[in-house]
């Protein structure tokens, strides 16, 4: 990984006044603040794969310095850990006409900027370990010309998980079962089956509802390459979309196989693939929701990736597989999908520029 040097604001901006940016009465304080934030964010994005080229955390750097030059510009200067909607929205007003990288501030500008700050400011709470300030967030949410920029139509494009992100979480998850001659992680039960329901969300692309409603022999083992590892799932139909079959990932597949074994050994009752107790009571909505959040928090993935995880994760599996080449057509048997809305936007992501911030 290359490693940025800290770059200070000063030297990257023309224009410098040395009397707001270096007199520690006028917030240099404050400088040093927004300089720091967004550096952590920046080695933090090229730790993670997240962003692969200096060039483009240049770009963003360009972004942050005009608004840290605005804020402290401020009478008096605004520090960031005051900064609100209402001053992102007036900062955003403030530049139309002016010179620079930053002049006329189209839409999708905006949108990138929005993401920008709040995905600094989310990593700054989070090295501090205080709750984020998610003012750029809400002043995104509020103004639909900036939230829906990036789209071509006006819909949400689908949350996803990062490549770096998804290959924490598989690691997460498939430290739970023996590998490589380690013997795996000694959770309970409860973990274990937790940790197999959202392999099978990331892996095979099942919502939150078709996990619930799998049951043992949904689970097809026989015809697969290798022997004795499931290799597709038969999901149920659920009175709004037909059965149909999905294909697991490999290592979703063998923590499947893991939590077999484990259900059988433990003498769990009842043919609910997830049941909630011994006795395969089935396991409520309310519960597995807890049980997934659960699992993401202690994945480590970014904390904000967790609120609304489930879906994220179907999300993320369609994407890969148009990533590796599957048909739309192949991948929307696969989730059950039959608007063409949905396949669109799935598109739409697979080609935006892989520097967005989204």
């Amino acid at each position: 990984m290359t490693v940025l040097p800290l770059v200070h604001f000063q030297a990257m901006t023309p224009g410098h006044t040395p009397d707001l940016f270096d007199d520690p009465d006028a917030g240099g304080r404050s400088l040093r603040g927004f300089e720091q934030a967004f550096e952590a964010w920046a080695q933090h994005v090229l730790a993670q794969g997240r962003l692969q080229r200096e060039p483009s955390i240049d770009a963003y750097r360009v972004m942050w310095t005009g608004l840290a030059r605005w804020c402290l510009g401020r009478q008096p200067p605004l520090p960031l850990d005051q900064l609100r909607s209402d001053d992102l929205a007036l900062f955003i007003a403030s530049r139309s006409g002016v010179a620079g990288a930053d002049s006329a501030l189209s839409d999708r500008y905006v949108w990138r900027l929005l993401h920008l700050v709040d995905r600094v400011l989310v990593q700054h709470a989070q090295a501090a370990g205080t709750v984020a300030n998610r003012c750029a967030h809400t002043l995104l949410l509020a103004r639909p010309q900036w939230r829906f920029a990036n789209a071509a139509q006006h819909d949400e494009l689908p949350d996803h998980l990062s490549a770096a992100q998804a290959r924490l979480l598989v690691n997460h998850l498939s430290q739970a079962r023996p590998r490589a001659g380690l013997r795996g992680a000694d959770v309970s039960w409860q973990d274990l089956r937790n940790r197999a329901a959202v392999a099978l969300q990331l892996g095979a692309g099942l919502s939150p509802g078709e996990v619930r409603a799998l049951q043992l022999p949904h689970v097809v083992v026989d015809g697969g390459r290798v022997q004795g590892l499931p290799w597709k799932l038969q999901v149920p139909g659920d009175g709004t979309g037909a059965a149909r079959e999905a294909p697991l990932a490999r290592w979703a597949a063998q923590l499947l196989r893991h939590w077999l074994e484990v259900r059988t050994r433990c003498g769990i009752a009842g043919e609910a693939l997830f049941p909630s107790t011994r006795s395969g009571k089935p396991w409520g909505k309310v519960a597995h929701y807890g049980a997934v959040t659960r699992v993401l928090e202690a994945s480590g993935i970014d904390k904000h990736l967790v609120p609304g995880g489930s879906f994220r994760l179907r999300h993320t599996f369609a994407l890969r597989q148009l990533r590796r080449g599957k048909t739309p057509e192949e991948v929307a048997r696969w989730l059950g999908v039959v608007d063409p809305a949905v396949m669109a936007r799935y598109r739409r992501t697979v080609y935006a520029p892989v520097d967005d911030l989204a």
